[in-house]
């Protein structure tokens, strides 16, 4: 095999190319369970033969939810996609009628959930879609199928029938690099899911066109960190990258768990959204901040250094010979503190990343690269990489091999490649809303400089326009506002109002960082976002911010809402953007607070 073309070749392209002891692991019970290259495709294989004898055919849907990563998810999306069928990954962290919908617009016929939690919400709902057959869970569970019935039923159709083995293959052959693959459904901030269909090619020629972007890991055995959810495309492209490039895939137990799990994998390579980012360096600082002493004025000329950081050493030679100096005095142990001694890069992807987060981790010496894609573009579209002069702070980089970019009229960034996808299952209007030809409205506004960059300004449909006639682009000024470490975060409104004004989630632990150092008596949330002096502490980092922008821009006004954004109480998407409209709705009496004037 030169090159894989259709998603199940991945493992079979490592096992002839760079066969692994450890291809994919995860915690079972306890215990690091992992397979190697072999034992991957043999207990995809037995999956493939189970489906086939339970009557799955070429173009049938499987549901698969997990609440974390796990080689279960892995061996049934190769299992599945060989013998044809098409598996809907759904977050588990959708609402039961999210659950309903999808199931029921993809006609699911099988369901794979991990735990109790996920089995009970697709119980819920199974009565109202005719098509399930049958669920099955990844743990094991009372009065639940458990998933090794499907593979050792595939271990005695092996034995039973010697030329199955042949039939697989015949239905491998069969099929082809533009067939269907996957149905992914978007979390919209707006309105119903919709499911992007993606060939195998679509994901395949995105891996295989971001590699020469991954930095050379030149040690043995390199291995990397999955946590964010592979029902997202981005983390799901870079499993298959990880898998064609000889990287052993290393599961996380829980996003509650990734310093202990990056403390004992010590990967190379992991992916992170800003948010996972954001929350690392809040941690560093308060931990670097509680010191004391000659420690905390140390850390914080560390810091300070870190956060003046341009790439290609544009700052000069006195600047690199402080940040060596202080990457062996202090950053070497917050590496060391957060288990990325042997780190080659952190991919950032899914939002916007804050400059100053870019500059502070390459500072430090923990290279940080943020991409740009879409799930309509399966996803990478550009990407920073350590190459050619290949960072570039606020911009999400260059194009990848064999993808197009180019910026409309009004703006609008839009793209054409292998990458795009086939479109919106069962929907052909909003398919054509999106494309002019094979070109795909990405629905962000940007511009490309003069040495290829690609820059995001913000969402075209989150664009709004004061009462004055002044346009607002919420995106930049929400995260420039998250700058401050009593902020986490924010939603610039003022849509046909006089000014732009902002609702916040304060940042519990760094307002009680604050507080204390400051020697105020507060002990919770509530009791916090009422203290005049942390709010004035508030207004002052965000009269900061407001110092960078237009006068049409700043922020005039905020309140401080009594509770996060969640998902669960719908401010947040499963991956976790604003949901605009059902904030506005929930907290429309502190809009009507701050433009009562």
């Amino acid at each position: 095999m030169v090159n894989p073309t259709r998603l199940f070749d991945f493992p079979q392209h490592q096992l002839e190319n760079n066969p692994l002891e450890v291809s994919i692991c995860s915690m079972v019970d306890g215990k690091w369970k992992s397979y190697s290259s072999q034992e991957y495709i043999d207990h995809a294989n037995w999956i493939s033969y189970g489906l086939m004898k339970m009557g799955v055919k070429p173009g049938d849907k499987i549901g698969l939810i997990s609440h974390n990563n796990r080689c279960e998810w892995n061996i049934m999306d190769i299992g599945s996609t060989q013998i044809g069928a098409v598996d809907v990954p759904v977050y588990a962290n959708m609402s039961e009628d999210d659950y309903n919908y999808v199931l029921n617009h993809a006609e699911v016929k099988y369901v794979f959930v991990s735990n109790q939690d996920l089995y009970d919400k697709v119980a819920a709902v199974k009565s109202k879609v005719p098509s399930i057959v049958e669920v099955f869970s990844f743990e094991k569970l009372a009065n639940v199928k458990h998933w090794l019935e499907v593979l050792e039923l595939g271990k005695s159709v092996e034995k039973e029938n010697p030329g199955i083995k042949e039939e697989l293959q015949r239905i491998k052959d069969g099929i082809s690099k533009d067939d269907l693959a996957t149905l992914i459904y978007t979390s919209g901030t707006t309105g119903l899911p919709k499911g992007v269909m993606l060939s195998h090619w679509n994901l395949v020629s995105n891996s295989l066109y971001s590699a020469p972007k991954m930095p050379n890991i030149t040690i043995e055995n390199p291995k990397s960190l999955s946590f964010l959810p592979v029902c997202h495309v981005f983390e799901r492209m870079l499993q298959y990258l990880y898998s064609y490039t000889g990287v052993s895939i290393y599961f996380a137990q829980s996003i509650e768990t990734i310093k202990e799990d990056l403390n004992y994998v010590q990967p190379q390579m992991f992916a992170a959204v800003p948010r996972l980012l954001e929350k690392f360096f809040d941690g560093i600082v308060a931990k670097g901040t509680a010191a004391g002493g000659v420690k905390s004025k140390l850390f914080a000329w560390a810091v300070a250094l870190a956060l003046e950081w341009e790439p290609n050493g544009a700052n000069g030679g006195m600047y690199e010979f402080k940040l060596k100096l202080a990457r062996k005095l202090v950053f070497s142990k917050v590496k060391a503190a957060l288990g990325m001694t042997g780190i080659e890069a952190v991919v950032s992807g899914g939002a916007a990343l804050q400059p100053r987060l870019a500059r502070f981790f390459n500072g430090a010496g923990i290279t940080v690269l943020e991409g740009y894609g879409l799930t309509e573009t399966s996803p990478v579209i550009t990407v920073n990489t350590v190459y050619n002069n290949g960072i570039r702070i606020g911009t999400v980089g260059r194009l990848i091999d064999n993808n197009f970019v180019k910026i409309a009229e009004d703006g609008e960034i839009l793209t054409k490649g292998p990458n795009v996808m086939q479109g919106y299952y069962k929907e052909p209007e909003k398919t054509a809303e999106v494309m002019t030809g094979e070109w795909f409205h990405t629905g962000d506004i940007g511009m490309v400089d003069d040495d290829g960059f690609l820059k995001i300004t913000d969402r075209k449909k989150q664009m709004f326009k004061t009462s004055g006639g002044k346009y607002i682009a919420p995106q930049p000024i929400e995260n420039g506002m998250k700058e401050s470490h009593l902020i986490e975060q924010a939603m610039v409104i003022g849509d046909g109002k006089k000014f732009p004004a902002a609702l916040i989630v304060a940042f519990e632990d760094g307002m009680k960082e604050w507080a204390k150092r400051h020697d105020i008596k507060v002990s919770t949330y509530s009791e916090m976002i009422t203290n005049e002096e942390i709010i004035g502490k508030m207004e002052r980092d965000i009269n900061k911010i407001n110092e960078r922008l237009g006068k049409w821009e700043q922020i005039k006004k905020f309140k401080i809402v009594p509770e996060p954004f969640s998902v669960e109480g719908g401010e947040l998407t499963p991956t976790m953007k604003l949901r605009r409209k059902p904030i506005l709705k929930k907290y429309g009496y502190l809009v009507d607070e701050i433009y009562d004037c």
